[in-house]
């Protein structure tokens, strides 16, 4: 589907459906969001690639601390896309919800996991000081699933269900949706690509931020 194939609307409508509900500071902070999220993760993986001793210092804090700021700002972009489906419909908007709630579970729990990082960084002071105190943080009951396996993988699961659903209405291009499915698989295959994860889901939603408020004529 190209970017530019123009839609059967009878009219012009808006993206974003009521544009009222949301102050143009929210829509400012939203917009905001769709790019610093994505390069806040691109910043974390060039710093993990730059330092693979993975040792308890700076670039470990500093890498860990954008990877958490990122993850923050995706509950900014996960109540954006839900807004770019609000024109769909009913149903439309049960599905954006759903799918809403389950990524911003996820933030919670991979914050939580960035969290943990940073602080065991910050105590430990070598390797092995780290694999000590992630193995008592991670041995207390219900932490693994919450914050380390189910959790995180909800992140992924609202992600690629929002932005599915967006090309399934045609509110946005097809290969926004696959470049989020790759970016998605580059980083489960190895942390090691999480730079490109980062630029794929950079490239795919960074440039919906102007669909706050632009008129959609067109999916992009």
């Amino acid at each position: 589907m190209s970017d530019r194939a123009a839609t059967h609307r009878p009219h012009t409508t808006n993206m974003t459906g009521n544009q009222g509900s949301w102050s143009p500071r929210r829509i400012t902070l939203t917009r905001a969001a769709f790019y610093a999220g994505p390069l806040c993760m691109l910043v974390y993986g060039a710093v993990r690639l730059s330092a693979p001793e993975h040792r308890p210092d700076l670039s470990w804090a500093v890498g860990h601390l954008a990877m958490t700021l990122g993850v923050v700002l995706f509950g900014a972009v996960f109540l954006g896309l839900r807004r770019l489906v609000a024109p769909v419909g009913a149903a439309g908007r049960r599905s954006a919800g759903a799918a809403t709630a389950l990524g911003l579970i996820g933030v919670l729990a991979v914050t939580a996991q960035g969290v943990i990082d940073i602080v065991v960084g910050l105590r430990a002071a070598d390797r092995p000081a780290m694999k000590e105190l992630f193995e008592q943080v991670q041995s207390q009951p219900g932490v693994m699933p919450a914050v380390y396996t189910v959790g995180p993988m909800l992140f992924y699961v609202g992600l690629v269900w929002l932005v599915v659903q967006l090309a399934a209405a045609r509110r946005i291009a097809v290969w926004r949706p696959v470049a989020v499915v790759l970016g998605v698989a580059a980083m489960a295959v190895s942390l090691d690509l999480i730079p490109l994860g980062a630029a794929l889901f950079c490239a795919a939603l960074s440039p919906l931020a102007r669909e706050l408020t632009a008129p959609a004529t067109a999916p992009r």
